[in-house]
């Protein structure tokens, strides 16, 4: 006998064609509003991205902070309950706020006599080498860890004591995914200026990297990808002394002291409020940096 079941309560729903993709398909489920102190940073069903989030979510905070220090009124109205947008005036006041609240101590004589000390590749002037690479570009989509593989078997017999010298030139052509490659990967002449800072800090800044040429035994890991690096040449430039570069160090401390001043300020701040729907940590908002 041929008996109809009930359609089960967990069968998946659809419009009942075979082609469609409602098929089986699960109701999304609805993204909380984000909320500082009650509130919200966006309108219910839509969800920015995680960094214009926690942009917002500073913002209020900031906004919050002047509001009760008397520097901006209050937020009336039916929106009440939303973050306003800021206009200029608001956010000078902020700024105002931020400059009056945060407090950056000055370097001392000897904070920067020891940095000059421990940094001093990082201020020599005229320094430059003669490079040449093979790139391996890392792109969506590609198995970083074949790719890593590919390199270092490149960069193993490039390194043999017996290599031909023409050897370089001849993998770079074919494998660099550089335009230099159709130059057999010769960059020229190049300063720190003129390369990804990762480069930078290894070819000039550390202190192995100011004596020696010839095909560097390990790969280089920049944002491009992996590169097989080659010094033909250097110019090894002028270490100043620390009088010549006294005003550049006290920028760059007074700089840092600044950015640490500010992510406690702002992590006290977070501390303090009610903070719902998304992480939050220090000062990543344009208007305290």
């Amino acid at each position: 006998m041929h008996t109809e079941t009930a359609p089960s309560a967990t069968a998946s729903q659809g419009c009942g064609s075979g082609a469609c993709q409602c098929a089986g398909a699960a109701p999304m489920a609805a993204q909380p509003v984000a909320q500082v102190n009650g509130i919200a940073l966006h309108a219910p069903g839509q969800r920015p991205d995680t960094p214009t989030l926690r942009e917002l979510a500073y913002t209020e905070l900031l906004r919050q902070q002047a509001v009760q220090a008397g520097l901006l009124p209050h937020h009336p109205g039916p929106d009440a309950l939303s973050a306003p947008e800021l206009g200029d005036a608001e956010r000078k006041v902020i700024e105002a706020m931020v400059d009056e609240e945060v407090r950056t101590p000055q370097p001392s004589e000897d904070e920067g006599r020891r940095y000059y000390e421990a940094h001093k590749p990082q201020f020599v002037v005229g320094q430059a080498l003669h490079v040449r690479h093979i790139l391996f570009a890392v792109t969506p989509g590609v198995n970083v860890q074949a790719l890593t593989v590919h390199a270092e078997r490149a960069l193993l017999e490039l390194s043999h004591k017996g290599v031909h010298p023409e050897r370089f030139a001849q993998l770079a052509a074919e494998l660099s995914n550089c335009p230099s490659s159709a130059q057999g990967g010769d960059l020229g002449w190049i300063g720190p200026d003129d390369c990804a800072p990762e480069l930078a800090t290894e070819l000039f800044h550390l202190q192995h990297a100011q004596t020696g040429t010839g095909v560097h035994p390990r790969l280089f890991h920049t944002r491009f990808g992996f590169h097989i690096i080659d010094v033909l040449e250097r110019r090894s430039g002028r270490q100043p002394d620390y009088e010549e570069v006294r005003e550049r160090i006290a920028a760059l401390l007074t700089m840092q002291s600044r950015a640490r001043a500010l992510h406690q300020y702002m992590s006290l701040l977070v501390g303090r409020a009610q903070v719902e729907g998304i992480e939050l940590e220090g000062a990543d908002s344009p208007l305290v940096q």
